[in-house]
């Protein structure tokens, strides 16, 4: 790896994390898509069949943010099991382009999860242009937002079984209490003002809206691809900002 060809430094990096993992373990693969078809199965059972395309566009909600998030599990495992971020940090690799290239790592390794939705969207009705460019679009926000909010809690972990810990609650507030797998108005009125604060009900309304699964005004879908856009950049600051990226 060299910084003054950093691009080949991101696209090695990708092959490293990406694609050889899928290449010696395929298995690898079936982990990912474990809790999104889980989601789509008891939600679909759940709702006699109604909730089917919220669940697959749930499921590709999900997919992104794990493998987004699950950056911090991985960085956590180089840095401080194989001190491979120590490595990095001696060479003339930046931690932009180490970052970038991990990060392209993980989308990558999201893509054969996402075609599964993809088959079983295009099975229960055409795909337009339009949707598929908005749900792509919606889709690298959010694996942006995830992935520097892996990276940030990543660099704070000394212990990799925490990541774990962190992996779970992070999973529960971005996707399971916010509206992505149902309608938000299955949540009770209550309490519904909590589901705003997460960036991924902002990403669910126009996932929903590029599904025609809710009615999407343009000053609506503007106010919330601004949030999503808002949400990833300010993910990203932080990131850039407070993430550890020598041990002191």
């Amino acid at each position: 790896m060299t910084e003054r060809h950093p691009f080949r430094s991101i696209l090695w990096l990708a092959y490293m994390n990406g694609i050889v993992p899928m290449r010696t373990q395929p298995l690898y693969l079936l982990s990912i898509l474990a809790s999104p078809l889980s989601f789509l199965f008891f939600v679909t059972v759940a709702s006699h069949g109604v909730l089917l395309f919220y669940g697959i566009a749930g499921g590709m909600i999900l997919t992104v943010l794990s493998v987004g998030t699950s950056l911090q599990t991985d960085m956590s495992h180089y840095r401080t099991d194989l001190k491979f971020q120590d490595v990095v940090v001696a060479s003339p690799v930046s931690a932009p382009v180490y970052v970038a290239g991990i990060a392209l790592s993980e989308l990558i390794y999201s893509l054969p999860g996402l075609g599964v939705f993809v088959v079983l969207w295009r099975i229960n009705g055409p795909i337009s242009a339009v949707a598929a460019v908005s749900v792509v679009a919606i889709l690298i926000t959010v694996w942006a937002l995830a992935t520097a909010l892996g990276f940030t809690l990543a660099t704070y972990f000394n212990d990799i079984r925490e990541t774990f810990v962190f992996s779970s609650i992070v999973s529960l507030g971005l996707s399971v209490l916010p509206p992505v797998y149902y309608p938000i108005s299955s949540i009770p009125s209550s309490v519904r003002w909590l589901a705003y604060f997460s960036p991924t009900t902002y990403a669910a309304f126009l996932m929903q809206g590029a599904f025609g699964l809710q009615p999407l005004s343009l000053s609506s879908a503007l106010v919330d691809a601004l949030v999503l856009v808002l949400s990833a950049f300010a993910l990203l600051a932080i990131a850039m900002l407070k993430a550890r990226w020598r041990d002191p």
